[in-house]
């Protein structure tokens, strides 16, 4: 998405956003938002079955490479999202980028600066960026 989309998507969302226009309720439904996304993925796992979840510890080790350790770091995902579930996903993610854009807005911090901050930190740190 270019920078310009992104302000324009930021605009659409300041210009629709009505009712919940108040910090709190915003940041209010920008949690509700992230228990949705979660949600939806749960069923996808739960109720459908498209997608399952096999976890396990991650070992590692210290003497493998970046690429080797890449390749050996698991999802835990096995599966694809069944086009109903990837509709159901979609909706919810794109419900929160609202909310998280709406917060932007309220903030007065400008969505494409977020990303392109985060996008510089990701190149200069590259896979030293760890959270």
């Amino acid at each position: 998405m270019g920078d310009s989309r992104l302000t324009s998507f930021q605009m659409q969302v300041s210009d629709l956003l009505l009712r919940h226009r108040s910090f709190l309720d915003v940041t209010s439904k920008f949690q509700d938002s992230t228990s949705r996304v979660n949600r939806a993925l749960m069923k996808a796992v739960t109720e459908c079955g498209c997608i399952e979840v096999h976890a396990a510890r991650q070992p590692l080790d210290y003497e493998a490479s970046i690429s080797e350790l890449k390749d050996r770091f698991k999802t835990h995902l096995s599966g694809y999202l069944c086009d109903h579930c990837q509709d159901v996903v979609k909706a919810e993610m794109g419900k929160h980028l609202f909310y998280f854009t709406a917060l932007c807005n309220l903030l007065e911090l400008p969505l494409d600066e977020i990303v392109d901050q985060e996008a510089d930190k990701l190149s200069t740190l590259g896979v030293f960026n760890l959270r």
